[in-house]
């Protein structure tokens, strides 16, 4: 096992670093594995061919605890996006979903209807981010096949209760973009049938890192569209062109693995599995508590949720008008990274955020507090 304290040891980043929701540094874990796998591959050893190719067991191992989900029904991606379109490609029926999710459901969803014409879709409109049991309520009926939400939002920080969905939706397919959750969320995967996730914010295993993990369900009910060579029966299918395998999460292959990144992406599960999502959770949650306390000190209004069950790492603010220049000047004037858009600022917190940082987020406020007074 792995303590709290261990795993904030693996946090290398400089101070001023709250920008989790768009890059997470990578870890030292992550980064150990990287230089090993490729001093493997610059080498090349009689053996090392194998050796690699483990990767491909190991990560799907990792997952499946994570998701729960068995591990034959695990596969990489290189993002959450290239996930989003296999899995919208391959449905039928009618998808349900809001038109304020991060683009890449809603735009996957588009391209599917519109490349194939055999999925429907019912947007809801004014939800502002915040999917709940009560909002799909409002807008199930009885055509609808599908639901996808996102686990955590982007603009707002408010995280969906994936349980109470699933009893709301019934045996509908539920689709989950898990990027802004997964590995600092303890949340309910079991209950989604579909769970895509990259590896580069969170979980810190770097770009052109993620996963695909599927229900037994999900997997008889999606036609695998986007499948490649590697998505057949056969090994090497020369000479011959045979169907993708149906039932299989392999079906929605195109080609082989990364298998460094699968590496990378493995590295980082497993060591947050080892300390527990259920204390990174906490972590995460009292550091955000720390800046929520900073932020109402200088009577910033702040749009995430204050309830507790529906908390993440990303806390945001809307400044009133005028005051969003003065703002972003005093973050970017002490060293502060966050992402600004829309009229508010974003603040993402990590479990191994460091007091420093925190030290520079509270002299920044004060000097946009000033401003604000003159």
């Amino acid at each position: 096992m792995t303590t709290i304290d261990q795993f904030r040891d693996t946090f290398l980043e400089e101070p001023g670093y709250l920008n989790y929701a768009s890059i997470g540094p990578v870890s030292a874990t992550v980064r150990d594995e990287l230089r090993a796998e490729y001093d493997a591959l610059t080498r090349m050893r009689f053996g090392a061919r194998e050796r690699t190719r483990a990767h491909d067991d190991r990560l799907a191992d990792a997952v499946s605890v994570m998701t729960g989900h068995g591990r034959a029904n695990i596969i990489a991606q290189p993002n959450t996006s290239t996930g989003l379109l296999r899995v919208l490609f391959g449905l039928t029926g009618h998808i349900l979903m809001s038109r304020d999710e991060f683009p890449s459901l809603p735009v996957a969803a588009v391209r599917a209807q519109s490349a194939l014409d055999r999925l429907s879709i019912t947007w809801i409109d004014g939800a502002d981010g915040r999917v709940s049991p009560d909002v799909l309520i409002q807008a199930l009926n009885a055509d609808i096949t599908a639901v996808a939400v996102t686990l955590v939002d982007a603009r707002t920080g408010y995280r969906a209760d994936l349980s109470a969905i699933r009893d709301v939706i019934g045996d509908r397919l539920l689709i989950v973009d898990a990027i802004q959750g997964a590995g600092v969320i303890d949340a309910d995967y079991s209950a989604a049938d579909v769970v895509v996730t990259g590896g580069q914010k969170w979980l810190r295993a770097g770009w052109g890192t993620g996963y695909l993990s599927f229900s037994d369900r999900a997997l008889e009910r999606l036609d695998p569209v986007i499948s490649g060579y590697t998505g057949t029966a056969e090994y090497e299918p020369w000479g011959t062109v045979p169907d993708a395998v149906r039932g299989s999460a392999a079906a929605f292959t195109v080609a082989g693995p990364d298998y460094i990144a699968e590496a990378a992406l493995a590295a980082a599960i497993e060591e947050v599995t080892s300390v527990g999502i259920g204390q990174i959770e906490a972590a995460v949650l009292a550091r955000a508590d720390e800046v929520i306390e900073m932020l109402d000190a200088v009577e910033l209004p702040i749009i995430s949720s204050r309830k507790r069950d529906e908390q993440s790492g990303i806390v945001v603010v809307r400044p009133v008008e005028g005051k969003l220049g003065s703002l972003g000047a005093a973050l970017h004037n002490t060293g502060l990274t966050t992402t600004s858009r829309q009229g508010t600022v974003r603040f993402s917190i990590h479990a191994g955020t460091i007091d420093s940082t925190l030290r520079m987020l509270k002299q920044a406020l004060l000097v946009y507090r000033s401003s604000a007074d003159t």
